[in-house]
């Protein structure tokens, strides 16, 4: 087995996943199997209680891991399933560390950061290589910035486990930075420089080099950082700003031959990779044929990072659909104030997203009732479905009071409360319900026909409250649907409201399983749906 492992320097968001995912991309054309991993050094044990402002959106695999988001780019961008062996923190390392300690594993040993820690870092991708065998390459992200003290022990683990494994198995990427300096009007890669240096002090040298930067690469650059960075002049490789849309930068990147260096570099035998396909996606998000605009009415919306997979996933349907989608970002808090002026009148369908506390949610519930009314598409998604629930009880059933328990503990008629296993839950990192889950889709639903009329589907859930069962026949009666449960509970998946244009809410998370290949089928739906509104 290959390993790829890519650091990153001089300062941080300068697109690693998006290079460790697009490298994947590459290589899957090559026809070579990858997996990817991430690992992040703070102190969290995973981004689950971590706010979307400090971390953005949790990504959610199938076994339940709460992961960060460059994750999704490595399942969006790649063919893998990703698993909580791909996702690795300081906070899990130390507590899996302190827990040997404490059950005497390490037989009286004195435990210290080397060797222990870096074996327990080293453990995991051994798990990692173990759990897929038949893995051509395994490609792993180190957050954050070469010289931060926190990722120190990650790197000096890397360079143990390149001895271990065999220098000639092991590629090293280091990504940075090559700013412009407009007032000198020359791109600078003394930066550059200095953050190599600080690689190689760790006692790694990097293979390939690859240059984020907003202009092209000259080849006088080139030499400089070759020459001053001990790597062949081929291997500095620039990493340019797209034009469009994120999925130009394998395309990007394979202008550098980054896959073929890669491949020699590990002696990877590989074919020429065919991207033809790839390159098909990216001229439909380029140059569409119709347009639409979707309002996305969220608490978070100031933060693109926060419904950073549901943005994904309406632009990959769109493309599906030769469409362009472009996002109106509501604030529900806006519309609380303003009421249903705060919302555009120029929307051709309204999705609510996921979230957490009562901060918005009359503003949502207004938005739900808008768009039931005005018979605007809507799409819900987790609180979006309990929105929907919410809104129906409340301006179609007449159940006065109708709301969560989640809001209002004492809610005269809680249509969605706290599961039972819930009760007296006090930890809240890991205990919502999370991951994968088997449900029965109801034939005869529109839930039912955008799935292609199949019987059971597997989506990824993470939320605490459900749709209240005690209330279910009294919301049928008024009209609303149930289009899916879960197969092991009987817990209500998704709803639907049959009078209207397209009126669809699920409880689990679709945005999770949408790839540029296959768009999850509600989006898709969700999109066709907002497009016919517009021809209309």
């Amino acid at each position: 087995m290959k390993y790829i492992f890519v650091t990153g320097g001089v300062v941080s968001s300068l697109g690693k996943g998006l290079a460790a995912a697009s490298i994947g991309t590459l290589l899957e054309h090559r026809n070579l199997k990858v997996q990817l991993q991430k690992f992040d050094p703070y102190l969290n044990v995973d981004p689950g209680t971590m706010s979307p402002y400090q971390h953005g959106e949790v990504y959610v695999l199938d076994d339940g891991a709460e992961t960060d988001l460059d994750l999704g780019h490595y399942e969006r961008f790649t063919n893998c399933t990703l698993s909580q062996l791909n996702s690795l923190s300081s906070g899990q390392v130390f507590e899996n560390v302190i827990k040997k300690e404490r059950r005497g594993d390490y037989l009286g040993a004195t435990v210290q950061f080397i060797p222990h820690v870096t074996d327990a870092i080293k453990e995991h991708i051994k798990q990692a290589s173990e759990a897929a065998p038949d893995t051509d390459v395994i490609i792993t992200e180190i957050g954050g910035t070469v010289g931060d003290i926190e990722g120190h022990l990650f790197l000096e683990a890397l360079r143990q486990f390149s001895l271990e494994v065999g220098r000639e198995n092991v590629c090293f990427i280091h990504v940075t930075l090559l700013p412009l300096v407009k007032a000198a009007g020359e791109i600078k890669t003394k930066p550059t420089q200095q953050s190599v240096a600080k690689l190689r002090e760790i006692g790694i040298q990097p293979d390939i080099i690859i240059c984020r930067t907003e202009h092209d690469l000259d080849e006088d650059n080139r030499r400089k950082i070759a020459m001053f960075c001990n790597v062949p002049v081929p291997n500095v490789v620039a990493f340019r700003d797209v034009n469009h849309t994120i999925y130009e930068c394998p395309l990007d990147l394979r202008k550098d031959k980054i896959d073929r260096l890669v491949s020699d570099s590990l002696g990877l035998d590989s074919d020429t990779p065919d991207l033809t396909s790839w390159q098909g996606f990216v001229d439909r998000l380029i140059k569409p044929t119709h347009k639409v605009r979707i309002g996305v009415v969220g608490k978070y919306i100031e933060l693109q990072d926060a419904y950073k997979s549901i943005y994904e996933s309406l632009t990959i349907a769109g493309a599906a659909h030769d469409t362009k989608v472009k996002l109106i970002k509501i604030d529900a808090e806006e519309v609380e104030k303003k009421g249903v002026s705060a919302i555009s009148k120029k929307v051709d369908g309204i999705l609510i997203p996921g979230g957490f506390g009562e901060r918005g949610v009359e503003g949502k519930i207004i938005a739900a009732q808008h768009a039931r009314e005005k018979g605007i598409p809507y799409f819900g998604i987790c609180l979006g479905m309990q929105i929907a629930t919410i809104e129906f009880a409340r301006n179609v059933c007449g159940i006065e009071g109708a709301d969560s328990t989640e809001f209002n503990k004492e809610a005269k008629h809680p249509v969605i409360c706290l599961q039972e296993e819930q009760q007296g839950v006090v930890d809240k990192g890991g205990s919502m319900r999370l991951g994968d889950c088997r449900s029965v889709l109801f034939s005869g639903t529109k839930s039912a026909e955008l799935y292609g009329n199949c019987t059971h589907i597997h989506e990824r859930h993470r939320h605490r409250y459900e749709f209240n069962s005690d209330y279910q026949d009294q919301l049928q009666e008024a009209g609303l649907v149930i289009a899916s449960v879960s197969e092991d509970q009987g817990l209500v998946e998704i709803i639907e409201n049959p009078d209207h244009p397209f009126f669809v809410a699920a409880q689990f998370h679709p945005e999770f399983k949408s790839k540029p290949n296959a768009p999850h089928p509600l989006f898709s739906g969700f999109i066709k749906a907002a497009l016919d509104h517009r021809l209309s």
